[in-house]
């Protein structure tokens, strides 16, 4: 009798097992679907993000182009004369007269400078140190630069 419990049971057993199995493998099948739906969803969240990026470059590479277009008729127009004689004559003026003056207030700067480091007590030479340091030597040899290189790039561009 126990060989004949025991056979109804193992028997109802390993009739279970595949439907078992099977349940199981629905289960990994499932979580595995979901589990590739998610790397789809962030593979399209990626996709999107990338033509986002894409797009805006291609925006700011349009306003670039519209903005150095835009520089570079206003430049153009800058130097175009108007007609009106004295209007022209002001117009050239402008930085000529910005950059004389500019010199001027640095020259009178450091006069004073020298001058007042001189009523302190101090003698020439440490006066014009202590005017004359690393950063206007900088600025002078840039000035400079910017000058003598500028007419030979227009001399070269002809």
């Amino acid at each position: 009798m126990l060989e004949t419990l025991l056979g109804g049971l193992l028997g109802g057993a390993f009739r279970l097992a595949p439907e078992a199995l099977k349940w199981l493998d629905r289960k990994g099948e499932r979580s595995h679907e979901l589990a590739m739906q998610d790397k789809a969803l962030e593979f399209e969240k990626l996709r999107g993000a990338s033509k986002m990026d894409e797009i805006g470059a291609s925006g700011d590479a349009a306003w670039n182009s519209g903005a150095l277009e835009a520089l570079q008729t206003a430049i153009r127009a800058q130097a175009e004369k108007s007609g009106v004689p004295w209007a022209d004559a002001l117009s050239s003026s402008v930085r000529p007269i910005i950059t004389y003056s500019f010199m001027l207030l640095y020259a009178a700067v450091k006069i004073a400078i020298i001058a007042l480091a001189l009523q302190a007590g101090s003698d020439w030479p440490a006066a014009v140190k202590l005017a004359w340091n690393d950063n206007d030597m900088a600025l002078f040899g840039g000035i400079i630069n910017f000058f003598f290189l500028n007419r030979i790039f227009d001399k070269a561009l002809r």
